[in-house]
């Protein structure tokens, strides 16, 4: 083979490796993502409440520790997010058939979104048993967290056993989510 010959394979080459790569991108399902964190311990964290009626008395502050003794859902969110706006309602109707949903409230500028946060939550009624402000991300991090909503189904232990990334809907919890929670509540 020629150098020439060489010098025109190597970028075609290149490029055919390339389109493959992009084409199996093409077919993977971002709600599918694997999280490393399954079967491992919720994240210690400690951070403050957005205010809210809902909230446990006297509790400004929440710990791993309030996510433990029964089985729920941990919801990632924020009001930038036109996604979690339409999965509200559904968790709102999760709420009244007894599922207890907690909030990771993942705000893009504090400041300016807490009173929108709080405003959200009065306005489109709270799913949440509280939320959790995650003002610099630490927390999302260490979930993996990259973008929202994200939700997680946490067992009695405080343990991470699914992760779904984009909206909760009817199709998600009666295919997904459902099964699971009655699998681990009658554990």
């Amino acid at each position: 083979m020629t150098k020439q010959r060489l010098v025109l394979l190597v970028p075609l080459a290149i490029f055919l490796l390339l389109a493959i790569l992009f084409w199996r991108g093409l077919s993977l399902n971002p709600s599918e993502m694997p999280s490393a964190l399954i079967n491992k311990p919720f994240p210690e964290f400690n951070l403050p409440l957005i205010p809210a009626r809902e909230n446990p008395e006297d509790l400004t502050q929440a710990t791993r520790k309030n996510l433990i003794g029964q089985v729920s859902l941990v919801n990632v969110w924020g009001t930038w997010c036109v996604t979690c706006r339409a999965e509200h309602e559904f968790l709102n109707q999760l709420k009244a058939k007894g599922i207890m949903i907690y909030g990771i409230y993942y705000p893009l500028d504090y400041n300016e979104e807490k009173i929108a946060a709080q405003d959200w939550l009065r306005d489109l009624h709270n799913p949440y048993v509280f939320t959790v402000v995650d003002e610099q991300g630490t927390l999302g991090m260490d979930l993996g967290v990259f973008g929202a909503p994200e939700t997680f189904v946490i067992d009695k232990k405080g343990v991470i056993r699914y992760k779904h990334v984009g909206d909760v809907n009817e199709n998600v919890w009666v295919k997904d989510l459902e099964p699971l929670v009655k699998q681990l509540e009658s554990e």
